[in-house]
């Protein structure tokens, strides 16, 4: 029984603080890229990454080159693809351990139930985007369609980092 105690009690705890750990990686804006020592490390100014999606943005719909009837459908998805407010600010050094200290006062079914509707929430942000996207596809000609495939996800297909590149016969 003495052998087995310690064990069992060693793995609880690092259950426990894995979870903790998990529900702090997970929480926008903080993390290990989000701040470390006063450095980004790797990650990008939220102002200079609204900027590249715009200038990504406008070159997509001059490629597509939209009819009047699209217009609305456009904007629309465009405004769905904007981050919600307030998504990849830095997450300050005393707002990260207050975090981490309300995180360290809930039990375990507490975290986790937090941890679901956190992942819950970038869920539906992500639907909302899929949907939004979907909706503006499917106003577009099969020529617009074949020039989005290639632009909408700056244009990564069949090279590069990701990009599949196995041949099909």
């Amino acid at each position: 029984m003495k052998s087995i105690l310690k064990p069992l009690l060693l793995s609880i705890a690092l259950a426990g603080a894995s979870v903790s750990m998990v529900a702090i990686a997970q929480t926008p804006g903080t993390g290990m890229m989000a701040h470390s020592g006063g450095q980004d490390h790797g990650r990008m100014d939220p102002a200079k990454m609204q900027q590249r999606m715009a200038a990504h943005m406008a070159e997509l719909k001059a490629k597509l080159k939209l009819t009047g009837a699209q217009e609305e459908g456009w904007t629309q998805f465009v405004a769905a693809m904007k981050p919600p407010a307030g998504a990849g600010q830095k997450m300050g050094r005393e707002d990260h351990k207050k975090m981490h200290e309300e995180m360290q006062k809930l039990t375990t079914p507490q975290r986790i139930e937090r941890m679901n509707a956190m992942k819950a929430q970038r869920d539906g942000e992500m639907t909302k985007r899929h949907e939004a996207t979907l909706t503006f596809y499917r106003t577009l000609s099969a020529e617009q369609q074949q020039v989005f495939d290639a632009n909408a996800m700056g244009g990564h297909r069949g090279g590069g980092r990701g990009g599949n590149q196995r041949k099909h016969g």
